[in-house]
């Protein structure tokens, strides 16, 4: 995904260029399912597009032609629905050796044999059953075929469904898991409060992560708990771990090396968006950025983690061997963080956007849509530049209830507006240095 393993989304190709972009036309085209969430990612390998549809159907075409070679049609669950909200999305493939490998709408992982599309394996991860479990993306493959997922977890399926999963790309044989919430009495486990184990819901990994081979780590977001606003489960001022974080975890064991957490989270402001791996000299433009790490040497070489990992629209960098906090701006209309502490990389929220019971309502920007969401940036090596899709909207935004119901998932209602300050422009493209 996105070609190379820190997530820049550059390709080097150099025949399309500005010279000749405005001649391309239409080669070929091909009806997909009529499915309410065409949301998939083309694979290109050797010549033959590989392409997800919605509810585990994978297509392999002549990239030239557009000449259909196989199709896979993947029998699933006639009840998935009544478990898994939106079972059907399906954004993109991973390849391995000769097979092509996807993560099943009913938790499963399974691959096809890339020259004829019958099934190699198949391995069940989590009954949707129990842990009503959701996976909207492909495993992330490293090398020596170690396969990497997460999911995101519904309510109903308790804390044990929230998982990172390692699998090998050989056999599927699972290798070992990693649940995103710590357990009462874990390292992190007390961030939760008195709340019980039966009542930590939802710290999903939803979204691709990123892997730096030299220091063999892989770099991996969370999303935001059920129900978002704090005051229903141990109060506004606990962390929640690991909800909203970045993840630095060693692949071969699913050990924690570090971890980063963007912002408490009691809007639905998810961050499990693409971690762009670079190295560069740092230097924030302190006319721009508010937030400074005050011990950075303006210059100096750093090998960072950085983009916009949330919904909110911020952009972080961070030292992707340590974790430690550089600098950090927004990008869109936000009002839910107030400030960053350059010195610990620790996040204040504005009071104001905070909820103290139901049945309020407070003008959140952005919305639970973001600012950035799942479509990915890229950045370009040649002009040293992150280019990012964003969105100016706000809502006005309601708590739902007293207590948590896991029926309510989030326990929060948005009725979205273009945000005040955007004028008409909406959706919007970033370049940032």
């Amino acid at each position: 995904w996105r070609r190379t393993f820190d997530a820049w989304g550059y390709s080097p190709l150099d025949q399309i260029n500005r010279r000749n972009v405005a001649r391309l036309t239409l080669a070929w085209s091909m009806d997909l399912d009529d499915a309410p969430s065409q949301e998939g990612t083309p694979l290109v390998h050797d010549g033959v597009m590989y392409f997800p549809e919605p509810s585990d159907v994978t297509v392999a075409l002549d990239a030239a032609s557009g000449k259909k070679l196989w199709e896979y049609r993947r029998p699933l669950p006639d009840d998935l629905g009544r478990f898994v909200p939106f079972p059907q999305t399906n954004r993109n493939l991973a390849i391995y050796g000769r097979m092509i490998i996807d993560n099943g709408a009913d938790d499963t992982i399974y691959a096809l044999d890339a020259e004829s599309g019958k099934v190699v394996w198949e391995t069940t991860i989590l009954d949707y059953h129990k842990y009503h479990v959701k996976q909207g993306s492909a495993p992330f493959v490293l090398p020596g075929g170690v396969l990497i997922s997460g999911r995101n977890c519904q309510p109903q399926g308790g804390p044990d469904a929230c998982v990172i999963t390692a699998h090998d790309a050989r056999t599927g044989k699972e290798l070992w898991r990693k649940r995103t919430i710590p357990k009462p009495g874990e390292p992190g486990g007390d961030s939760w409060g008195d709340v019980p184990d039966e009542g930590r819901w939802h710290v999903g990994a939803w979204m691709m992560p990123s892997y730096d081979p030299e220091a063999d780590l892989v770099y991996m977001g969370t999303s935001v708990t059920a129900p978002a606003p704090k005051f229903m489960l141990a109060g506004n001022d606990k962390q929640y771990l690991y909800h909203n974080s970045t993840l630095a975890l060693r692949p071969r064991t699913g050990e924690t090396v570090w971890y980063y957490q963007h912002v408490v989270d009691h809007w639905d402001l998810d961050h499990p968006f693409e971690r762009i791996l670079v190295d560069t000299a740092v230097a924030p433009d302190k006319s721009e950025v508010p937030w400074i790490n005050p011990r950075i040497r303006p210059g100096e070489q750093r090998k960072v983690v950085t983009g916009i990992p949330g919904k909110t629209g911020l952009v972080y960098t961070l030292d992707r061997l340590t974790g430690e906090f550089l600098w950090a701006r927004p990008t869109i209309e936000q009002n839910v963080i107030s400030g960053i502490d350059g010195a610990t990389g620790k996040v204040t929220v504005d009071e104001h956007a905070l909820f103290t019971g139901p049945n309020q309502t407070i003008l959140i920007c952005p919305t639970t849509n973001g600012g950035k969401n799942w479509p990915a940036g890229a950045y370009s090596p040649r002009t040293k530049t992150m280019y990012m899709p964003l969105q100016n909207t706000c809502a006005n935004t309601t708590s739902l209830a007293a207590v948590p119901r896991p029926e309510l998932i989030y326990a929060i209602k948005a009725e979205t507006m273009i945000a005040p300050g955007a004028g008409d422009d909406v959706g919007t493209v970033r370049a940032l240095s």
